[in-house]
């Protein structure tokens, strides 16, 4: 029996026609899924039914939703968060945290980092560092320091990149591709609408032309040196909090031998 509207099943509602869209999957698809039938996801959307926690997550697994935006259906239905986001710091990250500290130990003396789903370093290599500062002052950047950022800022990185236009356009394509559950959030859309992107550019990214070579290269160049990267990126396997889900390891490997001697001095 459908229950009466109200603004809270009408945000839920919203939140998951809007997940479905995403998927790019029907009602009726969705309802295939999960085993939920369409009438209820009807219901459901159009505000006139509330789900069960139960339901609910079996929906949201159905989309693939990440952990941190079932947090927000829950809270959108009235219920209590079921994904704990635990801090950085956190005792429950310190497994994770271990590992990525090998890992990002392992690769030098090549460049290696850590960020979240918004782009901030939350580890990095000595490598990275010296490679990084070698072309910038880092301390411009306060911590966390965003990657995106240090990247377009004309006074950042920018001046350097060999092939900017095209690299800057891929770039653009890597980030809504990486991004976590397949959706750029709100946060996301934010913050690259802050950048300093051209017309040009943002057209260029919305052709997708990665075909054309098997890797991008970042390239980097001054008077003084010139260092190319291509690079190879890793998530935690089977997470169950937003934190692990959302963080991506990405070590950079030299694309030629005179890269591959900067980094063996």
């Amino acid at each position: 029996m459908a229950t009466q509207a109200n603004p809270t099943t009408h945000e839920l509602g919203r939140l998951l026609k809007a997940w479905r869209g995403t998927r790019g999957m029907s009602q009726i698809e969705l309802s295939l899924e999960t085993g939920v039938s369409q009438r209820h996801l009807s219901f459901i959307e159009s505000g006139r039914s509330a789900p069960s926690r139960h339901t609910l997550m079996v929906v949201a697994e159905g989309l693939d939703v990440p952990f941190r935006e079932r947090n927000q259906l829950l809270l959108a239905a009235g219920y209590a968060p079921q994904y704990v986001d635990d801090a950085w710091d956190a005792a429950s990250f310190a497994i994770v945290r271990r590992a990525l500290e090998r890992m990002l130990s392992q690769h030098e003396p090549f460049p290696a980092l850590v960020m979240d789903r918004h782009w901030n370093v939350v580890m990095a290599n000595d490598a990275l560092r010296r490679m990084l500062g070698s072309f910038i002052d880092l301390e411009r950047y306060p911590k966390p320091r965003n990657l995106l950022r240090m990247i377009f800022d004309p006074a950042g990185l920018r001046p350097f990149v060999e092939d900017w236009e095209r690299f800057s356009a891929s770039l653009l394509q890597r980030v809504r591709r990486e991004a976590v559950g397949g959706a750029v959030d709100s946060a996301m859309h934010e913050l690259l609408a802050s950048l300093d992107v051209s017309a040009d550019t943002r057209a260029l990214a919305a052709n997708d032309r990665s075909a054309e070579l098997p890797v991008i290269p970042l390239t980097l160049a001054d008077a003084n040196h010139r260092l190319s990267y291509f690079s190879l990126v890793t998530t935690v396997g089977t997470p169950r909090a937003p934190g692990p889900q959302e963080l991506r390891i990405e070590c950079m490997a030299p694309v030629d031998a005179d890269t591959e001697r900067w980094h063996h001095p």
